[in-house]
Formats: C-alpha cells, structure tokens, sequence
C-alpha cells in the first residue's frame, strides 16, 4: 500500500494488480483504476490491461488469477508431426437394383 496505489505482486515480482484510489474516487478522470501487468516490474511492464473503475470485480479477480498462473518461462517441446498419407481410391459404381413391380391397387 502506497497512500495512492494498493498493489498486489507475485514474490519474484514479475506480475501484478494495481488499484489506483485517486483514479477510483474521481469519476471523470481519464486514468486507469485497474491495472494488470506483467514483466520485469510495474514500471517497466511487457504488457498491461487497464480497467476502469465500473469493471466487474469477478472480471478483475479472474483475469488476475489466469495470468499469474500462466505467466512464467515457458518452453516450447516440438511435436513430431507424421506424415499424412493420402489414398485416391476410383468411386465404384452401385450395385444394380432389379426393378420390382409395384401390386396395383384397385377400389
């Protein structure tokens, strides 16, 4: 807490919410109230979303839970990948159908 800003981080620091009190109480402010990031510090973030003071807290929470639990190094295994064999094959033609002859109906 920063008197201004209450601030949630990771412990190794590289992923956070931001809440700006001033932004929050002034309704017409153009600053964000919100602010996720993510990267080596809030000042220096790789990205950010921003969200104004009438975003859902369920949006928030959620949105915050996600990315700090699918930030992080991530490595990338290759996958092999078979080749595809592709079979042409002629259509065959339908068997033939004896034609049957309908009983007539009378009245």
């Amino acid at each position: 807490m920063d008197g201004r800003w209450i601030r949630w981080e990771t412990l190794q620091g590289d992923v956070g919410v931001q809440f700006d009190a001033f932004a929050a109480q002034n309704l017409h402010s153009t600053l964000a109230t919100w602010t996720l990031w993510a990267g080596p510090s809030i000042d220096h973030p790789t990205w950010t979303i921003t969200a104004s003071p009438y975003t859902p807290a369920a949006l928030l929470a959620d949105l915050a839970e996600n990315l700090a639990h699918g930030t992080g190094i991530r490595s990338h295994t290759p996958v092999k990948v078979k080749p595809t064999v592709h079979l042409t094959t002629t259509p065959t033609a339908p068997p033939p159908t004896a034609a049957t002859t309908q009983p007539s109906r009378s009245r």
